[in-house]
Order: structure tokens, then C-alpha cells, then sequence
């Protein structure tokens, strides 16, 4: 008889922000997880357990020897789905550390940023399923394990069997998630909004006060844009994730203040305290994903006998933040031009 979602146990790969959260989640509701992650999380959970909270007032806290957290991937073969969650830089060596270690039957899900992780994975552990994911919400981590989902968003999970039972279980526990037969459309479409990962790194602000600020929207607007048009060039039609389509992102970006915050109501419902992923890795010292994300683009451009310089000085820009440590708290026009300039 096969299994059910009830008989598994969901392995969380890569236990940081998003894993914390998406497996605390799936256990709060009763699902099966054990968590493999860093031994300061571990620590954090030893002392105070695991802490979940949204800003839409939900909340739950898992005690903490309730939470079955590993530093190392002892015990990941009794795992049926693995959820990855590791940042980019990692992927290759998380799936060489899994290859021999994970069972043959495991079905592996990709949630990270990025189009191309599953594809890794995938010519990693060739025996195994491998699935493409996407997380299209914000998730800070506060004090110790105090883990905070600070916007709306979905999981988009590509379509297969366990996959289904998978997202029955994610929006159980009050976690919004589809199955989707067109991933790669998705990914891109969920890489457009991540093009803003780069500038929250470079504005030194959160994401909500950034995104107030006209010159950054601009300066977005100018990325999404060349990005549309690398894409069209390559074939590739990136789908719609959140309330505008992809045609309409950079109008809406530039349109005024005023008539920003009416029409885009819904890309403002974020939490003050919500940042970009990669401006969390500069603080604690991790590597940038910005060769996954606008490093795509660029790639792709090159594939496509295209250009993308907006992109191309972008990345050069958070290079040298990452190399430095530090935000340089750029202006927004003072950064608009810059890319303006590497574009004309």
C-alpha cells in the first residue's frame, strides 16, 4: 500500500529562515519533520524552542524537545520528501553530501531561490525524484528561533503525486500553496520579484521603506524591463506570481508615489521589519545568491547572443558589498543613475 502524508517523515534541508518556518509550520500542524540545519539555530531551539509568528497575527512555538533539529545528516535515509532550503552557493555540495545517504524512493524538493537548484540537484542524485519549488513570501529570523513571516505569498511546488499530498499538507497548516505543471515559467517569475534582493542589500533600509522610495522602484523597474527582454529573446514566458502580471510590474514601479501606494496596496502589505534574504546572508557573513538571481539574467543573455548591463553592473555593485561586509546605503537616484548610465 503506498504511503500517505501522515505516514512520512518530512526532512528540512538547510533549517535556516525559510525551513524553520515552513517545516515549524507542517509540525504545528502535525505533520512529521525533523530539521537539519547549523548548530546556532539548534543552539537558539535548545534554549527556548521554536517560535512562529506572521503579520497577520498567527503565531505558534513548538517546545523545545519537541523539535527533532540535527547538525549533521544523521537519520536523513528514514526521510520520504526532503525539503531543500539551502542557499544557492550550496546546492552542490548539500546534494554530494545527500548522494549515498538519502533512499533511492526519497522525493526531493527544491525551495530556494533561482532557476536552475533542481536542475543541480537532479544530475546529482540521479535515483532519486527531484522537484522544483518556490517560496514567494519574506521570512525573518528575530531573536534566537524566533522565526517571522513578514509578507503574503505562496509555494509553488512542480506537479507530481507526493507533491499534491505535500501542498493538501502545506495549506493544512495554513501555509498557501499549488502545484504547478509550468515551473520554469514560475521560477522566472518569481526570479523578476527577486531582482529587488540586490537593492535592499545596496539601500541599507527594509524592504517596505525601500520600496517607498521612487528612485529604487525606478531603479527595479529598469531591471525587471531589461530582464523581459532577455526572456522574450530566449523563448521563455515568465508567469504571473502575486498580484500583477510581468508586463505591468515596471509601469506600476514607476508610477508616482501617491498612486503607488493606492494601485500596489498589496506589495506594501509587508512587515516593517521584513528584509531581503541576501541583505540577512551580508549581516552574518554568508555568500551573496546574486549570481543566481541577476547572474541568471545575465547568463541567459549571453545564451541569447543579448546583453544585460543593467544586471551585469548591479551584480558588480553587490560584489563589492559582500566583499567589504557592509552596506554602502546608497541612494536611490544616486543608484538609478548608475544604472541608467551602464544601460544607455
Amino acid at each position: 500500500m503506498a504511503k500517505t502524508i501522515d505516514d512520512m517523515l518530512i526532512g528540512v534541508l538547510g533549517a535556516g529562515s525559510i525551513g524553520c518556518y515552513v517545516g515549524g509550520c507542517l509540525q504545528d500542524s502535525g505533520c512529521a519533520v525533523r530539521y537539519f540545519g547549523r548548530e546556532h539555530v539548534a543552539s537558539d531551539i535548545r534554549s527556548d524552542g521554536l517560535r512562529l509568528t506572521s503579520h497577520d497575527g498567527g503565531k505558534a512555538e513548538l517546545a523545545a524537545d519537541a523539535v527533532d533539529f540535527r547538525t549533521d545528516l544523521s537519520g536523513v535515509e528514514e526521510c520520504d520528501i526532503l525539503l531543500v532550503c539551502v542557499k544557492s552557493p550550496a546546492t552542490v555540495e548539500t546534494a554530494d553530501a545527500m548522494a549515498g545517504a538519502i533512499r533511492s524512493d526519497a522525493v526531493v524538493v527544491s525551495l530556494q531561490n533561482g532557476v536552475a537548484n533542481a536542475g543541480v540537484l537532479a544530475s546529482r542524485l540521479p535515483d532519486n525524484t527531484v522537484l522544483a519549488g518556490m517560496v514567494a513570501f519574506n521570512v525573518a529570523r528575530l531573536h534566537g528561533a524566533h522565526f517571522h513571516l513578514g509578507t503574503d505569498g505562496e509555494i509553488y511546488v512542480e506537479d507530481h503525486p507526493t507533491a499534491r499530498m505535500l501542498v493538501d499538507c502545506l495549506n493544512a497548516a495554513g501555509v498557501s500553496a499549488k502545484t504547478s505543471a509550468n515551473m520554469n515559467g514560475v521560477l522566472w517569475g518569481k526570479l523578476l520579484l527577486n531582482l529587488n534582493n540586490g537593492l535592499n542589500v545596496l539601500s541599507d533600509m527594509p524592504l517596505r521603506r525601500q520600496l517607498l522610495d521612487r528612485d529604487y522602484r525606478r531603479a527595479l523597474a529598469l531591471l525587471v524591463e531589461e530582464t523581459l527582454a532577455v526572456l522574450k529573446v530566449a523563448g521563455v514566458s515568465p508567469a504571473k506570481i502575486g498580484k500583477a502580471p510581468p508586463g505591468l510590474i515596471a509601469p506600476i514601479l514607476r508610477l508616482p508615489n501617491w498612486l503607488f501606494e493606492r494601485v500596489a496596496a498589496s506589495m506594501l502589505k509587508i512587515d516593517d521589519k521584513a528584509r531581503s534574504s541576501m541583505r540577512d546572508d551580508l549581516d552574518r557573513g554568508r555568500k551573496s545568491e546574486i549570481a543566481y538571481i541577476n547572474g541568471a539574467v545575465v547568463d541567459l543573455a549571453g545564451k541569447s547572443g543579448v546583453s544585460a548591463p543593467a544586471n551585469s553592473a548591479l551584480i558588480a555593485l553587490v560584489d563589492d558589498a559582500f566583499a567589504k561586509g557592509r552596506s554602502p546605503g546608497m541612494k536611490g537616484r544616486d543608484l538609478l543613475q548608475r544604472l541608467q548610465k551602464a544601460a544607455s
